[in-house]
């Protein structure tokens, strides 16, 4: 059985999406989220801004992978919002970090996301490379759970 008094390593994890599980991702980057700092003072108040809660603001997920032939999925899902329909693109996911047997840890959970930009792998004769395809994935907020 694997410790769990450390932490989690960052080498293993899955991404599920409209019932489908997908591990071979080389990167995935978590995205930050925020909370605007609004500043206020009024005419009577000490001379010190307030500072009152803002907008929160949820950053962009995103995905690099080599191209495999089962892929094609995140590509199409791209295409999806390509030809406006959006409602239909916009899909609850999960990234799920894995302990060292593979057992299922803590996941992020992004809501109503759906995919900005694709950018297809440089391909290059001369090189030995992998070619890696990136995702680049939007939300509506976004939530740890263990």
């Amino acid at each position: 059985m694997a410790d769990r008094h450390g932490p989690y390593r960052n080498a293993r994890y899955l991404l599920e999406f409209d019932d489908i599980v997908k591990a071979g991702f080389s990167s995935v980057t978590i995205p930050e989220n925020s909370t605007e700092a609004v500043e206020y003072r009024e005419g009577n108040d000490p001379p010190t801004m307030r500072k009152l809660w803002g907008l929160n603001d949820f950053g962009t997920l995103t995905l690099e992978s080599g191209v495999t032939d089962d892929s094609i999925e995140l590509f199409e899902w791209r295409q999806q919002v390509e030809r406006g329909d959006l409602d239909d693109a916009r899909q609850d996911i999960a990234i799920v970090v894995l302990d060292e047997e593979g057992n299922p840890g803590p996941r992020w959970e992004f809501r109503r996301a759906w995919p900005t930009n694709y950018d297809a792998p440089e391909l290059d004769a001369t090189g030995a490379e992998v070619a890696v395809e990136s995702l680049e994935i939007e939300h509506e907020g976004m939530e740890r759970v263990e």
